[in-house]
């Protein structure tokens, strides 16, 4: 992990709500990651991240993938960790929660694809018949808040599940 002088006490603030959703070797990986995304000025690909955190010749770079194609973690316990959090910092108390869902359509080719399916792809300008396609639906849930600095409100996703 970077070393505890480098994270800003409010973002290390911040990631502490996601501890209880890793185990201790796997929060240290994603506290890094997200560290790594927000200070990546170029892609922000795992080794991207791993390089805007500091640790592109520390860490080798399977630490990461491992993050997220074998570690235990769950992805619906980390989205609602997120809600929470959206939802104790910016709505206001007692407010009531509006919550989007939007189901996006995304073409895919090749024969070795997981989760792939036959779909509805409403944003295809064709007649009806020709509207599906080959490719992923993913289902995301979001929290709409009205932020200051903002003209109309903005949806922020926090949950996500591929749809098949």
């Amino acid at each position: 992990m970077l070393p505890p002088s480098t994270v800003l006490p409010s973002l290390a603030g911040l990631l502490e709500v996601f501890r209880p959703c890793f185990r201790a070797p796997t929060y240290r990986v994603f506290a890094a990651l997200v560290v790594g995304m927000i200070a990546q000025t170029g892609r922000h690909t795992v080794c991207g991240m791993l390089l805007g955190a500091g640790l592109g010749g520390v860490w080798h770079h399977a630490r990461a993938h491992r993050f997220f194609s074998a570690a235990r973690w769950s992805a619906d316990r980390v989205g609602l960790a997120l809600a929470q959090l959206i939802a104790d910092l910016l709505l206001p108390p007692a407010a009531a929660l509006e919550v989007a869902v939007d189901e996006t359509f995304f073409r895919r080719r090749g024969k070795k694809i997981f989760g792939v399916l036959w779909g509805y792809d409403g944003s295809v300008n064709a007649p009806k018949p020709l509207q599906v396609g080959w490719g992923h639906c993913w289902v995301i849930a979001g929290l709409v808040a009205h932020l200051p600095g903002f003209p109309r409100p903005i949806c922020l996703p926090v949950l996500l599940r591929l749809w098949a």
